[in-house]
């Protein structure tokens, strides 16, 4: 540590500190366009001058060092002239587009305009334009705008991976490009209109949709994947316009996943806002007592073991909660949460989480995947591997599907389980790397346990841990990567068949006579046997609801207040933003109304009150946050670790913009799904290769 004095305050800092980071230390605001705290320092820009004691002139702060004793003035003479004079030479060729800007209101360079710019300008001549350029469906640039900061720049190619946007020409001609026109392939690319500090990268599903002074904000959770993403849902009057993130260090730092970001079109489509019963075959809409009576009818007679529920991968721990407590008073246990048919073992909780949490990352040396394509299923925690990967020393292999590029380099080990066993037998050399770790992690992904040897994958891979020492009282290096948002806090409560009943796989087929599917659409209608009675519960006329006799209208993560558990077993709260729509009604209330029609009155009638039953089953739910702990008990799930088998491990995702109710109804993840997923390719290409 060492002491610095702004202003003539004195403050302490870290070795290494930037005079930039000392001031921030003492409260002082030094305005910046380029410095930003998670990427590299550019220095690109000078608005952040200061005088230090004994320079022969202002610094820039960004990336000036600071040292034992320095004495720095953030407000003087000097410094202000400086200022002012960087301003306007960045405002030189900035067009006065200020009216007509979707930045307008939240812009860096508007605030330092207003503190450090001129009332009139000197510039007579004319300004430059410059070519708008494609980067996707999701960005929109207009480049006229550009201060050549950087910014872009350093986010690809540092926490997104993909170094596809650079600079060509100097000078007053530089200008920021993907050099050969396409658009940008990374799975965080709605990031770039964060950073951006002025209007040159702006949304195009926004673009011209509101100011930020009409829009209502709510604390929210990204459920369109399992990391729990801390958002800030932005609505005016009934509609989401846009959803940006939250910072949280543990989680997701300040960034999020471009599915989670731009879906939140497909709230308004394909939505279900009144009830409907099947009669002779064809749908027709209902009263809710004429559902609920529907429902109550074809109940009647049928015995507890020939009922079923699956709850699907967007619920919260409310609606599930309440449906487990419906089908236990009717007597049935075939309820289930694992639309994919993955093996749990639920004895431990750490059987089932990722235990190094995801701020964990940062502090292993070594790491191997094992069926999971992070980059896909959850890529914040792919931007997280990624930053320890670019720090050094940290070698990272892969059992799975091979091709995918993850953003860092990794040795493909192989595709089939038995490389696990090669591992344990010491005869895959990289093993050696895990054994010489001081902090090595397993990540177990969903396409290991989504198999018929899925309890064996998982219990060879908790054997690896433990023998490369992955598992100790200070360092948990187990972990499980879901990618489903509703998965842990289904497990933590229980929502798998209890002994002797039925499963997914048994519930169809005629496995069951009435089968309840909460938001489930992802089972395969087509499974389910043509006799089953099926109601659908849910916001969007999905698969489910094609399927369904009896369809009950719910709400989404962003018409709901909900608790949700992320693949680290964090829980965590979001809040109603907006109200759904028509007649749809909150999950829990939906099931706590049908109880007392059928007879078996659920034991509460507020939130809170639904909130306390959960902590009642599990005490997890009773505390917000993640404790960290490390390994305990080094007894193993159940399974036997030999009897993993020969298949090739599969990717889970086919699609990354397609893979739920709500990305489905949306029409930009249908262009970006267009885009990436599907890309046509011209017979001209082809001819040519």
């Amino acid at each position: 540590m060492m002491k610095v004095t702004v202003d003539g305050i004195q403050v302490e800092i870290a070795n290494g500190s930037s005079v930039l980071q000392a001031c921030e230390a003492a409260g002082k605001e030094i305005p910046r366009f380029c410095y930003h705290e998670r990427l590299s320092i550019a220095g690109n820009c000078r608005m952040c001058l200061v005088e230090v004691e004994k320079a022969p002139k202002p610094v820039a702060s960004c990336g000036y060092p600071a040292a034992e004793g320095m004495v720095v003035r953030t407000d003087t003479e000097v410094v202000r002239r400086a200022r002012r004079a960087v301003m306007e030479f960045l405002l030189i060729n900035h067009p006065l587009d200020c009216p007509i800007c979707d930045q307008g209101g939240e812009c860096d360079l508007q605030d330092q305009a207003y503190s450090y710019g001129a009332d009139h300008s000197r510039y007579a001549e004319n300004k430059r334009a410059v070519q708008d350029k494609y980067l996707g469906p999701l960005v929109k640039t207009v480049m006229t705008r550009c201060i050549q900061c950087t910014r872009c720049i350093r986010f690809a190619s540092e926490v997104a991976g993909v170094p596809e946007l650079g600079a060509t020409s100097r000078g007053e001609n530089m200008e920021i490009t993907t050099y050969v026109e396409k658009a940008l392939t990374s799975e965080l690319s709605g990031n770039l209109i964060d950073i951006c500090p002025v209007g040159a990268l702006t949304s195009k599903p926004y673009a011209f949709m509101a100011r930020p002074w009409e829009l209502k904000k709510t604390d929210s959770i990204d459920v369109l994947d399992a990391v729990g993403t801390n958002i800030r849902i932005h609505a005016r009057g009934p509609e989401v316009l846009r959803m940006l993130p939250r910072t949280n260090d543990e989680v997701n730092e300040e960034w999020m996943a471009d599915k989670g970001r731009f879906s939140f079109d497909g709230f308004k489509r394909k939505r279900l806002d009144r009830p409907w019963v099947r009669v002779h075959g064809k749908l027709h809409p209902a009263s809710w007592q004429e559902a609920f009576v529907a429902i109550a009818r074809r109940l009647e007679g049928v015995r507890g073991e020939r009922i079923g529920a699956i709850a699907g991968d967007l619920c919260d721990a409310e609606s599930m909660l309440a449906l487990k407590d419906l089908m236990t008073a009717l007597g049935s246990g075939n309820i289930d949460c694992r639309q994919d048919g993955a093996q749990y073992d639920l004895s431990r909780r750490e059987f089932y989480t990722f235990n190094t949490g995801i701020a964990g990352i940062e502090e292993a040396d070594a790491l191997l995947l094992i069926g999971t394509n992070p980059r896909h299923e959850a890529p914040v925690i792919n931007a997280r591997i990624r930053k320890r990967w670019l720090a050094g020393n940290f070698p990272v292999g892969v059992i799975g599907a091979s091709g995918p590029d993850l953003t860092y380099d990794v040795q493909h080990l192989g595709d089939r389980p038995s490389v696990l066993t090669g591992l344990l037998d010491g005869g895959v050399a990289f093993v050696e790397l895990l054994k010489s770790a001081k902090r090595p992690m397993i990540v177990v992904g969903s396409g290991a346990v989504t198999r018929e040897d899925g309890s064996a994958v998982l219990a060879a891979a908790w054997k690896l841990a433990e023998a490369v020492g992955a598992l100790t009282a200070e360092w948990h290096g187990f972990n499980m990567l879901h990618h489903a948002a509703a998965r842990v806090g289904a497990l933590d409560l229980g929502f798998v068949p209890r002994a002797g009943a039925r499963s997914v796989a048994g519930m169809m087929s005629g496995g069951v006579e009435v089968l309840w599917l909460l938001g489930a659409d992802e089972v395969g209608a087509g499974r389910i046997g043509p006799d089953t009675f099926v109601v659908y519960q849910g916001h969007h006329g999905d698969a489910g609801a094609a399927r369904a006799d009896v369809i009950l209208p719910g709400a989404t993560y962003a018409e709901k207040s909900g608790t949700y558990v992320n693949t680290e077993g964090r829980v965590q709260r979001a809040f109603q933003a907006i109200f759904p729509p028509g007649e749809a009604r909150e999950d829990w209330r939906i099931l706590r109304a049908f109880s007392e029609v059928v007879g078996h009155k659920l034991p509460y009638d507020t939130i809170e009150a639904v909130r306390a039953r959960l902590a009642e089953v599990n005490p997890v739910f009773a505390r917000q946050g993640l404790p960290r702990f490390g390994a305990v008990e080094l007894a193993g799930p159940d399974g036997d670790a030999v009897a993993v088998g020969s298949a090739a491990f599969a990717p889970v995702m086919h699609d990354y913009y397609q893979t739920n109710a709500i990305s489905r109804a949306s029409p930009t993840m249908a262009e970006c799904s267009r885009v990436y997923a599907h890309p046509v390719v011209s017979p001209t290409f082809q001819a040519a290769e």
